[in-house]
């Protein structure tokens, strides 16, 4: 591997022009593709196997035309303080919407709320709703600007109005902002890291260049593959912070190369089968913790996962072909490491750097760094003992919605669980009697604990189906209400004279909650033990990827635990930006164990290959820990920043998910490389001794070599061409 990746680096310097030429080109294509492909919307959600889903595939199968998977909206009315909607100038007023409503050609059914009864108790609330004939992600934008302008009238006339259902799509703040500080402070970093404005603008360069290319293909295929906005965010935000990392470490690697005499095209070479050794695998892992997420079965989650794993293996093969090429075009604008600071290190030649002061200590006291990083990391744990999972619905959008607005108005005005109703699905084609099925199934419903209403069955023209409304009293989102279904489900359905299936939007969500936890097992066994098995060929020790493995379990358990005290208890709520606490989003502890896996052996392979490195040329175990820091903890911490100034910048973000995902991921980053990689990994390495790199001789035997530690390129000579010093010999 890295002898290939030697040979690939050196090409790259000498044929600069054609790999700038391919990539410029690559990001041209893409960009032409996303600029001409056709606006894809909301990706659809299901969640095969689930009972929800069934139940929405058996309404498909029995009510044809009823569009069950079709997209709604609700205008929710309040009347002016002192009056009521019941008032004979606020229902021609609202008589007036409803007609309006009725113009858009998608439209299935326009409720009137006084036929319906549709007004709140005190008269003050009152709603219509539409259904349409498409999802919501297929409506046409005329549809949706007529549902917007329906209350306009209403307005004028005094009403506050405002309009939900998922047929209007959320409109939430891009992050922009948020990215362009988190790139500045990167940038700065980088500068610091580096030494100079050239050499720190290459990993932003790259970066950009490859997050451009990935985020433009998935644009481009976005209608094709079903794929929603959120794909595209994740990939960025991903792409971003491991693009700017590998190339990081490579540029950083050539510095060092420079700085031992090479000249520039083998330092090119030699950091590209090194460093470049250690992207590579550092990649992979990151690939697999992604595409595993097909494992969990939900077509949405395969999608994600599947389209922030090739902007990963863009953001590798542009470090490897494109930083070398740049590298090239530099020239000497890049200076050797250390070249500004020569005075200065000559007076201080003795003065050891931060790195190897801390890998001293640590050595030094490895019992008590071990024991305060993992009780450190256990306590910042505890909260996940008391997490709830669920999905964000239009109560989770910010108060500046007039989705929120809706939903705050409707649950002030029908009480809570009516943003949330159950749909509840009888299957009565083997009944002797469907109707008498249904009202008795209707009546055990009514005496459960938490409901408030149940409509009267309404039945398929075969007279073999029929729908059950069930309004809890409780939000969507809280236990009871899920108590509420899973009461439906085991208590109730087992005995109807009927297949009952519960679903709805709150059953939904509570099925996919309950699919990716039991997903999560699977999932991690897969992705540990694909990597655990690619990390003893790397490092060709069992010890080191077993220690890797525990140790990223400790920081993604501390960052979901940080995760849970700020979204649903509320900590510095205020601070980021979290307008309500709730359960925590169901995908984000399985997309955590699988970026912050990824991302953690990241820091795994850059530093300990480091540390391998040393001890493979001789150094005994401890000065192999101190050699590997002195030359890779600086600029591990780089990176370590770098990406927390990447996924922070995310959490300006106005969405739940991506501001959850922007919180979670830089505290996971700051967990694991701060506390399990530079503090529990070399004490226990430490601890180990020459034992951390045994390996049983007939699994040394059978592994493959892949130079994880860049030994041959490592033994080149100084001198540039590797045949130059070999002599001609005469037969």
């Amino acid at each position: 591997m890295a002898t290939f990746l030697y040979k690939l680096g050196r090409l790259a310097f000498r044929r600069r022009h054609f790999v700038a030429l391919i990539w410029v080109a690559l990001l041209t294509l893409a960009g032409v593709a996303a600029a001409s492909a056709p606006a894809a919307g909301s990706s659809s959600f299901s969640i095969p196997g689930t009972e929800a889903q069934k139940a929405f595939d058996l309404l498909d199968q029995r009510f044809p035309g009823a569009s069950a998977d079709g997209a709604t909206g609700r205008i929710v009315f309040k009347a002016p303080e002192g009056q009521k909607m019941t008032d004979a100038a606020n229902k021609a007023t609202v008589a007036k919407t409803v007609a309006a409503l009725g113009d858009g050609s998608e439209v299935v059914s326009v409720t009137d709320p006084y036929k319906t009864n549709a007004v709140s108790k005190d008269g003050t609330v009152a709603y219509t709703s539409v259904t349409y004939d498409a999802p919501s992600r297929e409506l046409k934008d005329s549809t949706r600007d007529v549902l917007e302008a329906a209350g306009d009238e209403a307005r004028d006339a005094g009403l506050t109005v405002e309009v939900g259902g998922d047929a209007l799509q959320a409109e939430s703040e891009p992050p922009a902002a948020g990215e362009v500080v988190g790139l500045a402070i990167a940038a700065v970093v980088l500068v610091m890291t580096l030494g100079s404005l050239i050499a720190a603008g290459l990993p932003l360069l790259t970066a950009i260049i490859g997050v451009g290319i990935g985020v433009s293909t998935i644009t481009a295929l976005a209608k094709t593959l079903d794929l929603g906005d959120t794909t595209s965010t994740l990939a960025s935000m991903i792409g971003l912070a491991v693009g700017i990392d590998y190339a990081l470490f490579i540029v950083s690697r050539y510095r060092g190369e420079l700085a031992e005499g090479r000249d520039r095209e083998e330092a090119a070479g030699r950091a590209t089968g090194t460093a470049g050794s250690a992207v590579v695998f550092a990649g992979l892992t990151v690939v697999i913790a992604l595409a595993g997420l097909s494992v969990i079965g939900v077509p949405m989650l395969t999608k994600m996962g599947l389209a922030a794993a090739g902007t990963v293996v863009i953001a590798v093969l542009i470090a490897l072909t494109m930083i070398p090429a740049l590298l090239g075009y530099a020239g000497r604008k890049v200076r050797p490491e250390g070249e500004k600071r020569k005075k200065s290190v000559e007076k201080k030649a003795d003065k050891p750097s931060l790195g190897t002061r801390w890998a001293s200590f640590v050595i030094r006291r490895p019992v008590a760094v071990l024991l305060f990083g993992v009780v450190g990391l256990g306590v910042a744990a505890l909260p996940v003992s008391s997490m709830e999972l669920g999905l964000p619905d239009d109560g989770s959008q910010p108060t500046s919605t007039t989705q929120r607005r809706a939903y705050d108005l409707l649950s002030e005005g029908f009480g809570p669980g009516f943003n949330g109703p159950l749909v509840i699905v009888g299957d009565a084609q083997d009944s002797a009697d469907p109707k008498a099925a249904a009202a008795e199934l209707t009546d055990k419903i009514k005496g459960l604990d938490d409901v408030v209403t149940v409509t009267p069955a309404t039945f398929n023209k075969a007279g073999d189906t029929f729908t059950v409304t069930v309004i809890p009293d409780s939000k969507p989102s809280s236990t009871q209400t899920e108590d509420l279904v899973h009461a439906i489900r085991d208590d109730v359905a087992s005995e109807a004279d009927a297949k009952v299936l519960v679903t709805g939007t709150t059953a939904m969500n509570i099925d996919f909650s309950q699919k990716l936890t039991d997903a999560l097992v699977p999932y991690l066994a897969l992705v540990v033990g694909l990597a655990f098995l690619l990390l003893i060929a790397v490092f060709r020790s069992i010890l080191v990827p077993l220690k890797a493995a525990l140790g990223f379990l400790l920081s993604v358990l501390a960052a979901i635990g940080a995760v849970v005290a700020v979204f649903q208890w509320g900590w510095l709520s205020g601070l980021l930006g979290v307008e309500e606490s709730g359960p925590i989003m169901s995908m984000m502890p399985i997309f955590m164990v699988g970026i912050v896996f990824g991302l953690a052996m990241d820091y795994e392979v850059f530093l300990v290959t480091r540390i391998r490195e040393a001890y493979i040329h001789g150094e005994s175990p401890n000065q192999a820990i101190v050699t590997g820091f002195k030359h890779s903890a600086r600029v591990v911490s780089a990176a370590a920043v770098i990406m927390m100034a990447v996924f922070g910048g995310f959490i300006s973000s106005g969405e739940t998910v991506i501001k959850m995902f922007g919180v979670g991921l830089s505290v996971a980053v700051f967990f694991d490389a701060f506390v399990v990689r530079m503090a529990i990994v070399p004490a226990v390495l430490a601890l180990l001794g020459k034992k951390a790199w045994w390996l049983p001789k007939w699994l040394d035997r059978a592994l493959p070599n892949v130079e994880g530690e860049g030994l041959r390129a490592h033994d080149r000579p100084k001198d540039g061409d590797v045949d130059e010093d070999r002599e001609l010999v005469r037969l």
